[in-house]
């Protein structure tokens, strides 16, 4: 990590005036590397200039994994696909920047990261999503958000992130796990 940190949740608030506003896949920073609900609530309340909110609830969305459909309408959903491709995946660690085209040319089955978004995000970048675009026209499934790769070693360990299997939908929270060997 970069000294960086950025949250992404959902919320939902309840004015005291009546009325809500509803939130998801919101991202916001925060001044460290974790948060609890109710610090990113009252942040939230804060960075937007809410008014008379009388309740704010937040569902972070956490690990989620992007299929194909996430980014191609006529790519793979979360029914579409399987589950070879999503559980007790023998794994490696690269802690070196590689391009989307290699690893797509190694023959990767899905490809996780220790960040919010494969790709960049910023202004800067004019809204390409050139990690997404590869990654997801190859059929490669891709995790965001992961945490704890640090303690994984190099490799030596299986990884799994199964999402419901529900047509239709591109993208969905999943609980990723490491397996040592």
């Amino acid at each position: 990590m970069n000294g960086e940190f950025r949250a992404q949740f959902d919320a939902d608030v309840a004015f005291a005036n009546g009325g809500g506003l509803r939130a998801e896949g919101f991202r916001l920073d925060i001044p460290g590397q974790t948060i609890t609900d109710e610090d990113l609530a009252a942040l939230f309340v804060r960075h937007l200039g809410l008014l008379m909110v009388a309740e704010v609830r937040i569902a972070n969305t956490g690990t989620y994994l992007d299929t194909p459909a996430h980014r191609y309408a006529d790519g793979s959903d979360l029914a579409g696909v399987g589950l070879d491709r999503l559980v007790d995946l023998p794994a490696l660690v690269v802690r070196l920047p590689t391009g989307a085209e290699a690893l797509v040319d190694a023959g990767v089955a899905l490809v996780g990261i220790d960040s919010v978004n494969i790709d960049d995000m910023s202004p800067a970048a004019g809204g390409t999503r050139p990690a997404h675009s590869t990654l997801l026209a190859a059929g490669v499934p891709i995790v965001e958000h992961l945490t704890g790769l640090d303690q994984l070693p190099p490799d030596g360990f299986r990884f799994t992130a199964a999402p419901p299997k529900v047509a239709g939908m591109g993208t969905f929270p999943v609980r990723a796990y490491a397996r040592i060997d």
